[in-house]
């Protein structure tokens, strides 16, 4: 008879204190539902300002604080349906009353289109003008540069609101895509030699792949990849409409390609674009596939499988962590972050922003949402491992710099480039990596906490670099007129990852299939932003190592500066020069003188 290893719950079954609190939100869903309709309401006043933003600098103004005011309102309400949405996708009535936001979401959105075809209608010299005459205005300077930077790509103002009408349809692949993977889609659990049964789920299989027992690593894959394949011709059709999309939107709006149009977006070079890539595949394969061949060995196998990349090296000494640990040990490591910022963490941990249970229909992986307004929230799943630490700094890291910069900024300017997005997150795990170096002389302790950042960079450097790779090649075979199908997905996923290991991985068949696994390529140019934010963070916390507050200092500033400059000046803040490839080949060789390091401790 088989013994069942543990069981998921559903999410009325969890302790109410590993969810987060979501009636800082709204006290109830009665409360959500009454400020939609009243937001639905209030959308009639921007009827007021149609075509009278010309009129004056006062009119501008108001007309614009009115939708920052709208924004922010509509922030919460969104965040509110797809955080429940997020915790149990299972629930219909969370998958309606996400529909219903979205609905107003788009009604909003063409409702206001107006607003930036009308600013565009009038001259930069009148636009600045207004600006001189009325002081408030200079809140909006960036916005504005920024809107008649846009202005060859914008379309005329009908066909504005047509599109913006259409907002709920164009997110369709992205919905459909997360909606599938929590409510329909169902693994079979698995059993070992022994007899033990060990149930499946996209969250219970990223603790398996990294089960030091090669057995339980490689039937898991097994199952999960039997899963995946079943819908891979599914959820290939719904990303290559998501791909269609973006390429006729790009041909529409006069870019040259749909690269072009993505990273106009970010405020990012192609040439910085291709660097991150190109740099880091060139010169981080070399390290990992040391890496590869020294686990291979280390962990006595014939051959390493692609199941095998994120087995632990040193599976004896891997001490659990309770969440309560682990929050402790984060505000240690945040401290030289000074007085502010810890209170920001410490505030997190305990007001119940993380939502960390494991529960039937809960979105896999981790986030953090920073509704405008309100505090942040951030979701994973816990299980007891020194991974979990590393990916809860991770995601303090993202609530801290929005708290900062949603404190300092309007809405408006708050959000930066997503080419820099992920540098404070990072920064964080940079962070915990060195105070638990500095608390332990143990060598064997000191190997560890190197295998830990170098689950840091492999997350960072390794999985999304080779995620933002596969989408350069999709979007030029797209735009080529390559239909995109799971065959041509699974082809390009497995070359890419052949050139990268070389012989160092055994790959099979199912490792074509890992572009089904991440909700990154339903959001642009986002996969090799990691990348990019962790060569910042690199270089940022070795000045913080060597220079102390006045490094510090410097960070601080960045984050609190949101999104009122552009990336290349806003990590220039921080004295770090993305212009070059030279921070890049310096992060990848950090990477290789950790690898370096294990070598000498395991050979």
């Amino acid at each position: 008879m088989n013994k069942l290893q543990g069981k998921t719950l559903a999410r009325k079954d969890v302790s109410v204190e590993e969810t987060w609190n979501l009636t800082d939100l709204f006290p109830c869903e009665k409360a959500w539902k009454m400020e939609l309709d009243a937001i639905t309401q209030d959308m009639e006043k921007f009827a007021e300002y149609r075509g009278s933003l010309g009129n004056s600098a006062i009119n501008l103004l108001q007309c614009l604080l009115e939708r920052d005011s709208l924004s922010e309102r509509l922030s919460r309400v969104l965040t509110y349906a797809s955080l429940l949405q997020s915790a149990d996708g299972t629930d219909p009535n969370n998958q309606a009353n996400e529909a219903i936001a979205a609905s107003v979401y788009a009604a909003a959105r063409a409702n206001n289109s107006f607003i930036d075809s009308e600013i565009l209608a009038l001259s930069e010299k009148k636009v600045r003008e207004f600006m001189n005459q009325e002081s408030g205005l200079q809140d909006y300077k960036k916005t504005l540069e920024d809107l008649f930077e846009a202005k060859a790509h914008i379309l005329s103002p009908e066909t504005e609101e047509a599109l913006a009408a259409y907002s709920e349809i164009h997110e369709a692949p992205y919905m459909i895509y997360q909606r599938s993977k929590t409510s329909d889609m169902s693994f079979s659990s698995f059993t070992t030699a022994d007899g033990t049964e060990y149930p499946l789920t996209f969250n219970l299989y990223a603790k398996y792949e990294e089960s030091p027992d090669t057995e339980i690593r490689r039937n898991a894959y097994d199952a999960f990849i039997q899963t995946l394949n079943q819908y891979k011709n599914t959820y290939a059709a719904t990303y290559a409409t998501e791909v269609k999309k973006q390429v006729v939107e790009a041909r529409l709006r006069n870019y040259d390609s749909v690269t072009d149009m993505l990273l106009f977006e970010q405020q990012v070079t192609k040439e910085m674009y291709h660097n991150q890539l190109d740099t880091i595949l060139t010169e981080l394969a070399p390290h990992m596939r040391r890496y590869a061949a020294l686990k291979r060995q280390a962990l006595g196998l014939d051959k390493l499988l692609y199941s095998d990349l994120k087995a632990p090296l040193d599976s004896d000494f891997n001490p659990e962590v309770t969440y309560d640990e682990a929050a402790e040990l984060v505000l240690e490591a945040l401290q030289v972050m000074g007085p502010d910022y810890a209170e920001i963490m410490r505030q997190g941990l305990e007001n119940r922003w993380v939502d960390r249970a494991d529960n039937i229909g809960k979105r896999s992986g981790a986030f953090c949402s920073s509704p405008y307004g309100a505090h942040p929230y951030i979701m994973m799943t816990w299980n007891n491992s020194m991974r979990n630490a590393f990916t809860l700094a991770h995601e303090l890291g993202h609530a801290g710099h929005f708290v900062l910069a949603g404190q300092n900024q309007s809405i408006s300017n708050t959000r930066p480039s997503r080419y820099f997005v992920e540098a404070p997150s990072t920064m964080n795990e940079m962070l915990l990596s060195r105070h638990i170096l500095e608390k332990s002389d143990n060598d064997r302790m000191r190997r560890w906490v190197i295998l830990q950042s170098l689950g840091t960079y492999y997350h960072n450097f390794v999985t999304h670099i080779l995620e933002g790779e596969l989408q350069r090649r999709i979007y030029e075979l797209a735009e080529a007129g390559t239909p995109i199908t799971a065959k041509l997905l699974c082809e390009q996923n497995l070359e890419l990852l052949a050139a990268f290991w070389g012989d160092s991985v055994e790959l099979d068949e199912g490792a074509g299939l890992t572009w089904m696994r991440q909700p990154h390529y339903y959001m642009g140019l986002y996969p090799y932003t990691y990348s990019a934010g962790l060569t910042a963070s690199t270089a940022a916390a070795l000045m913080i190592q060597k220079e102390g507050q006045p490094a510090v200092d410097r960070w601080l500033a960045a984050l609190k500066a949101g999104g009122t400059v552009k990336p290349l000046e806003l990590m220039k803040l921080a004295n770090v020069d993305m212009s070059t490839p030279e921070p890049i080949s310096t992060a990848v060789a950090y990477v290789g003188s950790l690898i370096d390091e294990l070598e000498q401790n395991f050979y």
